[in-house]
């Protein structure tokens, strides 16, 4: 039997739209769980305690894969990044997109809900990150408010749509699903209660998305999520492949630590490899630099051709919410693949229109919210980051300060640090 297709999805949405609750009844309707929690837990929050339960389990073990955020569906196997219910959505959600090749949107059609503010924070955020598979679930359509009427979904559907279509996906290409995540309808089961949508469930949608294609001939780059020292093995560092192969007994080097180490072993669900591809989650047990230097957000390639540490990097970013305006000496942190850094603004070089990218002002002395700028940023300390072109995984960012998403961007191009001869 052939391999699945492997796919990495992301559910976002307004907090409390029913993220986790859909993502727990998934897992319910496909017996991937036994149990549902007490009695006492409210009815409302028996799908979002499963989930959260699944959190929490992982948070105390330490395992490289997540086998519970997986769903398998008749010819893909998904694996859902980052099961929803963090406080702290959008820094995670941050690294989850950047790794994500599809989303599924999730908007509730309560009276008074549809489309908010993290919506469309979350809707600018995807787009801007690469992520292009998008299906919509119109959640809640069991609350008394909407009682499964078609009118409530065709209203909520119109509002998505128009905000899609606003940062750049096309609508019409878009699947949109009626949902209750607490009853059930057409999560996996078609709804009865809903005779006037004949469309897929989501469950169906979800076996329509597909995998990238493996950049397994681009050059190695593994940005670092964790690092171990585990007794009788030594050093473990645990990360994503997202370009490139690697090998046990390979020489690689680490950035921007530029130390080199050799790789004693490679493991993927406690199983040994022999060689790991772009969108292997894997654990390298490596030889030759002590677990205290290396640090989350530092990133592994081939010494032929090291990880990119910059010195300064022009970018594409959009301002999604900022109080004021946002002028040259603006110092937030970017937060790229696994890593963040603080890093100064140094220039705007120009505002574009979002949509066609045209130049509206050369210089501008400051962006606000809702514009588009080419800028330059100077990172505070070595930071590894890449041209969006070469990799993509790595030349996406968001900008971050005072606890908000303040734009998100693109690297169009970085002047790399040049290194002292050892």
């Amino acid at each position: 039997m052939a391999e699945k297709e492997h796919v990495n999805l992301i559910f976002v949405g307004h907090v409390d739209h029913g993220k986790s609750t859909l993502i727990g009844r998934m897992f319910f309707d496909l017996q991937l769980v036994e149990e549902l929690p007490p009695e006492e837990q409210a009815a409302d929050a028996q799908f979002a305690w499963l989930v959260d339960r699944l959190k929490e389990e992982r948070e105390r073990g330490m395992t490289i894969d997540l086998f519970h955020t997986k769903i398998e569906t008749p010819h893909k196997m998904i694996t859902i990044i980052d099961a929803p219910g963090h406080r702290d959505f959008v820094k995670n959600m941050i690294t989850g997109a950047s790794q994500a090749d599809a989303a599924v949107l999730v908007v509730s059609a309560k009276s008074g809900e549809g489309v908010q503010a993290q919506t469309i924070e979350h809707v600018f955020l995807i787009k801007t990150l690469g992520v292009n598979q998008l299906a919509v679930a119109i959640s809640k359509m069991d609350d008394p408010t909407v009682n499964y009427s078609k009118e409530r979904f065709e209203e909520v559907k119109a509002q998505v749509a128009e905000l899609l279509r606003k940062v750049g996906y096309d609508p019409d290409k878009i699947p949109f699903i009626p949902v209750s995540g607490l009853k059930g309808d057409n999560v996996v089961r078609k709804s009865e209660n809903m005779p006037w949508y004949n469309g897929p469930t989501l469950y169906e949608v979800l076996d329509t998305f597909s995998a990238p294609p493996k950049p397994v001939d681009k050059p190695l780059r593994i940005p670092i999520q964790d690092v171990f020292s585990i007794t009788g093995v030594g050093t473990v560092v645990v990360g994503r492949v997202e370009t490139g192969v690697i090998k046990p007994g390979d020489n690689i080097i680490i950035e921007p630590l530029g130390k080199t180490a050799e790789v004693k072993s490679i493991e993927m669900h406690h199983e040994k490899l022999d060689k790991a591809e772009p969108g292997d989650n894997i654990g390298i047990n490596i030889k030759g630099i002590d677990k205290k230097e290396i640090k989350r957000g530092d990133v592994i390639g081939h010494p032929d051709n090291p990880p990119t540490v910059a010195k300064e990097f022009t970018a594409q970013i959009v301002v999604l919410q900022h109080p004021t305006a946002i002028a040259p000496g603006y110092t937030p942190v970017i937060h790229a693949h696994t890593g963040h850094m603080a890093c100064k603004m140094v220039s705007i070089e120009k505002k574009i229109d979002p949509r066609s990218g045209q130049v509206i002002e050369e210089n501008p002395s400051f962006i606000r919210r809702g514009e588009a700028a080419i800028v330059k940023f100077q990172p505070l300390k070595p930071f590894v980051i890449e041209k969006y072109s070469d990799f993509p995984p790595l030349g996406r960012f968001a900008v971050r300060d005072m606890g908000m998403t303040v734009a998100a961007g693109i690297v169009l191009d970085v002047v790399p640090m040049e290194r002292k001869k050892k």
